[in-house]
């Protein structure tokens, strides 16, 4: 007896030394477990892409455990959940879904967007649920996740973990400076504005930061003794405090259940932390309760262009969710026409363009771009384009580029159209461009308003202003200036006015950057020389204040970001080309002489010639 006490006794610290040396090998331990509390409602419209994110999480799924609950939903919130589960259930460790076949909404409710004292309740007794539910599996972590939250960091999880903090909150970006968290509270729970709120979205500072509120995505380490005494409950909250020997202000604390969390982890002594040492992902902003669902679904289209502009094929569905995406339908603005200048050799910046006027529902033209590749200056001179005397580029004192001339023969060929097709108002487009929030609303707004005033022939939506002095109002407007000296031409609308003065200064025989030819046309360009070679510059130029369009920015190949000046591209004193390279300026400017231009191009551009001489 004693023998085998002993042998038990050997293999019992056997196995101890056994599960301690697996514990120190990232080989052979074991992930930490995890319970994913979300609750769904109305979320049709966001949740294909909640999926595609949640499922390309890089963590073991068989350590994790779904508990989801949703009810009162007036879409198809609940086919969508079980489309999914469908075929991701067998992978996770356990998934408990369940969903109320309820009405659309509670007699309390007045709209899907209101929030009666009987619709927070039920949401923190269904988050104490989900929090008891983890505790009850010996789960190591919970993580609640909000269902109108994009996680589009891989990663999450595990750089989560790897903090070891009690609470911790990965950093999400909205459409505008909404975030999933306080750097303030009021002494009366409540949110207060401070500085550093901004610091840590704009990533002024970089790390983990105590905050007093977080939400929507909370990841809490169940392992940490303090957290038993967290909860979403006001009535348990006091409980809490009294077993604690804590103030007892519960009814003090609104009936909110990220509020009275955060007082909990507060009387708990449990910090809450933000993260933004990684671009987690997005979040959408809580609707007010006069707001209906479209404005959510503008929303989903801001967050989406935003994706589509920070990371390489991060709007990927899964195939299973793309039938339940619809897009809006497509129109013009009320203009005229919508152009989008592309070279033909980037069809790779023509389906992102394209994906981004889906999403905003804009019917866009395609116009083929003139390639500077394909020019030499010997056939320009050959079919009468002269350039303006004396021109040199102010920043990098040369001439023009191949680049900078089929630029302004793309915006050349589209004023030529709108004149001949008597089209009366066109949007130009770029490739280049990133579309602010609500673009397609604050567009027409602005145009509108634009339209009553009268007398104007281009609008910027996007450039780069230069001079440093106050521009004026437009009167009676809160949207619209008189544009002063300006670069870039991401995006402008143009009358039928407006392009046939521009056409009118003949500018092929006098040619320069169209950024530095359109200041010159409205007048406000600052090189007095330069002017005087077009004796009339009466175009009326307008700016939209704030802009709606932004440049891309290019990364070149030592990953240095590269600012996008005008039509031109610089790094240091190099030219940079358009795939973002940096280039020695005279691999642009002195190509073969032997390059043919394309008789396409050729033909095209001796016509334009022809027509203005």
């Amino acid at each position: 007896m004693k023998l085998q006490l002993l042998c038990l006794v050997i293999c019992s610290v056997c196995l101890t030394q056994s599960i301690a040396s697996s514990a120190d090998s990232n080989e052979t331990e074991k992930y930490p477990t995890f319970v994913i509390v979300t609750l769904f409602r109305n979320k049709a419209h966001v949740l294909p892409y909640f999926f595609t994110y949640l499922e390309q999480l890089d963590y073991p799924k068989e350590r994790i455990t779904l508990w989801f609950r949703t009810d009162h939903n007036e879409d198809n919130t609940v086919q969508i959940i079980e489309t999914w589960l469908q075929k991701v259930s067998n992978l996770y460790h356990n998934v408990n879904f369940k969903f109320q076949d309820v009405p659309k909404s509670r007699s309390t409710e007045k709209t899907a967007t209101h929030w009666p004292a009987e619709r927070h309740e039920h949401v923190i007794r269904l988050k104490e649920e989900g929090l008891n539910y983890a505790r009850q599996a010996w789960a190591d972590f919970v993580f609640f996740l909000d269902a109108d939250v994009f996680l589009t960091e891989p990663q999450t999880l595990k750089v989560l973990i790897e903090k070891k903090l009690p609470i911790v909150s990965p950093m999400l970006l909205s459409d505008g400076l909404y975030s999933n968290f306080w750097a303030g509270m009021s002494d009366e729970f409540y949110y207060h504005r401070t500085d550093e709120y901004k610091e840590i979205y704009n990533h002024v500072k970089r790390g983990d930061f105590p905050v007093p509120m977080v939400h929507s995505a909370v990841l809490i380490d169940l392992r940490y003794v303090a957290t038993d005494y967290l909860t979403f409950n006001r009535t348990i909250l006091h409980e809490q405090l009294v077993l604690l020997n804590k103030p007892a202000l519960t009814s003090e604390v609104p009936v909110d259940d990220i509020i009275i969390f955060s007082v909990s982890a507060r009387y708990s002594d449990t910090q809450l932390y933000v993260s933004n040492t990684h671009a987690f992902g997005y979040i959408m902003v809580p609707m007010e309760d006069t707001e209906d669902f479209r404005k959510d679904i503008d929303q989903v289209a801001n967050i989406k262009i935003s994706i589509l502009n920070d990371i390489d094929n991060g709007l990927a569905l899964l195939p299973e969710m793309e039938k339940f995406v619809q897009l809006a339908p497509k129109d013009r603005m009320t203009l005229s026409k919508i152009f989008m200048i592309n070279l033909e050799r980037r069809p790779e910046r023509r389906a992102k363009m394209n994906l981004s006027f889906d999403f905003l529902g804009l019917d866009v033209d395609y116009v083929s771009a003139v390639d500077g590749r394909e020019l030499n200056y010997d056939e320009l001179k050959k079919i009468g384009i002269e350039f303006l005397e004396g021109y040199a580029d102010p920043y990098l004192n040369r001439p023009m580029t191949l680049g900078e001339i089929g630029c302004f023969l793309s915006h050349f060929r589209i004023w030529e159209r709108i004149v001949a097709e008597k089209l009366e108002e066109v949007l130009i487009l770029e490739d280049d461009i990133r579309f602010e929030p609500y673009f397609k609303e604050r567009a027409v707004n602005i145009l509108n308003e634009a339209r009553s005033f009268g007398g104007w022939d281009l609008i910027y939506l996007g450039r780069k202003r230069l001079e440093s002095q106050d521009e004026k109002w437009i009167q009676n407007s809160d949207f619209l200036v008189k544009a002063g000296y300006s670069y870039w031409t991401l995006g402008y609308i143009i009358t039928l006015r407006g392009a046939q003065k521009l056409l009118d200064a003949k500018p092929l025989k006098r040619l320069l950057p169209v950024d530095e030819f359109l200041p010159i046309m409205f007048d406000r360009h600052q090189n007095a020389t330069w002017k005087k070679a077009f004796e009339v510059r009466n175009l009326e130029a307008w700016s939209t204040a704030p802009l709606l369009l932004f440049p891309t920015y290019y990364t070149d190949s030592n990953g240095t970001t590269v600012e996008k000046k005008g039509d031109k591209e610089f790094f240091n004193e190099n030219v940079v080309d358009d795939k973002g390279s940096s280039v020695e300026e005279d691999e642009i400017v002195n190509l073969d002489p032997n390059d043919i231009l394309l008789n396409t191009v050729k033909e095209s551009l001796a016509e334009a010639v022809k027509t203005e001489l």
